[in-house]
């Protein structure tokens, strides 16, 4: 590329940066990757390498940090329908990463099916859900006072889940389902190496998240209309990916410092394809496979989307303080969570959700801007850990992890406002009403 052409792109990207991303660091280099085509299967390692400026230390020890990508280009056709092609980087569904927070995507989408099986009996995912314990691991739960009448709900628990990645709303929804029914109903998907073992709640063991909560619902009149029954789950999984051990040592729930590798061989397990492909039969459900889809109605969905790109401060209910719940808590892509302003433009929305513990640092998220008619999906997950200490609370996340996510997602953002489409798509119906 030409000294004049350089210096053209730069003022271009000077004007754009200050307009949509004027929080943020200037955007990553738009020139086209050297050698690589739009369809070649490197083209997010070509994307990488010609900004080393921002990812020369990850392509230098890409083991070291389990850098794995999903980038999802979408093109639509003359009747605005989307065709999607995925491009990949590192070791996607071959390598173990902790997926935390986003098996809550999985199991919101099982949540609203499990509802609407029930609607003859008279429930909605407003219904007042009551939940009982029988054992230490398990809490009675009659009262949500982030709901606007104090009664918990499906519907708030999603909220929660979606908009501010709450643990104990996760707690609730995974209690309701039951380890039988989350893995029955995955595997008959098609999505049989997903593991939803455990709560996210220290004082419960494996073998105590085996059992489920009495979980019972009522209509506005305090009439019962259902209970999901306590539960034991007596079915064993093996893991996807065998025996998975981390670290050089770890500290246990007591803080004590075990010397040796922690095991995470029954831990929670949602490989980066999987948590994708759940996204995309939100976002594009028509570009899944049938089998593969969630029994969702078209107001699920909305429900769905809203609650996954809203900002905590356009919840009228639960309202989140401003100060703990920033804009881009949740939004690791393109704001990097660090930048603890308010995000100024509207015209991009992220729908997403994100992962973070014990080192490992992940998004999966659908970017659109309406005013750019620029739309792709991605998914990347980092380990960010030099000491090799499992649960010491000292990981990089804000020294590389947070910074790493918001290169990527920049550099691919560029990439996409330079690729050439043969039609414009047409956005209106991602635009929700918030």
């Amino acid at each position: 590329m030409s000294v004049k052409k350089n210096l053209v792109s730069l003022v271009i990207l000077t004007v754009f940066s200050s307009c949509l991303f004027a929080q943020l660091p200037k955007i990553i280099n738009t020139q086209q990757v050297p050698g690589i085509s739009k369809n070649d299967t490197g083209l997010v390692y070509g994307i990488l390498k010609s900004n080393p400026a921002y990812f020369k230390e990850i392509l230098n020890n890409p083991a070291g940090y389990g850098v794995q990508v999903i980038y999802t280009q979408i093109d639509r056709d003359s009747l605005n329908i989307p065709s999607l092609k995925r491009y990949y980087y590192g070791p996607v569904n071959r390598e173990f990463f902790y997926p935390a927070s986003l098996v809550k995507l999985p199991c919101s989408l099982l949540a609203i099916e499990k509802i609407n099986s029930l609607n003859d009996k008279g429930l909605t995912l407003n219904t007042v859900m009551l939940t009982d314990s029988t054992n230490a691991c398990q809490k009675k739960v009659y009262i949500d006072p982030t709901a606007v009448n104090d009664k918990p709900s499906v519907a708030n628990y999603l909220k929660r889940m979606l908009l501010v990645s709450d643990n104990e709303a996760y707690n609730r929804i995974y209690e309701f389902l039951g380890q039988e029914y989350i893995h029955n109903t995955l595997n008959s998907k098609g999505y049989s190496s997903t593991r939803i073992l455990n709560r996210f709640d220290a004082d419960c063991s494996l073998e105590l998240n085996r059992f489920t909560n009495r979980v019972s619902f009522f209509d506005s009149t305090g009439k019962l209309l259902y209970i999901k029954d306590a539960q034991e789950n007596k079915m064993k999984y093996d893991p996807p990916l065998g025996q998975v051990k981390k670290g050089r040592g770890y500290l246990d729930r007591n803080d004590k410092y075990v010397n040796g590798p922690k095991d995470f061989t029954y831990s929670n397990y949602l490989s980066l394809s999987d948590v994708n492909e759940m996204l995309q039969s939100v976002i594009f459900p028509g570009s899944v496979n049938e089998k593969k889809r969630f029994e969702l109605t078209e107001s699920d969905r909305m429900l769905l989307l809203k609650n996954m790109s809203m900002y905590p401060r356009e919840s009228a209910g639960p309202l989140y303080n401003k100060e703990k719940y920033f804009d881009s808590f949740k939004k690791y892509f393109i704001y990097g969570r660090n930048n603890k302003s308010r995000v100024s433009s509207d015209t991009l929305r992220i729908f997403n959700v994100v992962g973070q513990s014990y080192g490992y640092l992940s998004d999966c998220a659908y970017i659109v801007d309406y005013k750019n008619k620029i739309e792709f999906m991605l998914s990347a997950v980092i380990y960010v850990n030099k000491d090799g200490v499992i649960n010491d609370n000292k990981y990089e996340y804000k020294e590389i992890g947070f910074p790493f996510l918001l290169d990527l997602s920049k550099a691919i953002y560029t990439f996409e406002k330079g690729r050439m489409r043969q039609y414009e798509p047409r956005l209106d119906e991602l635009k929700i009403t918030r």
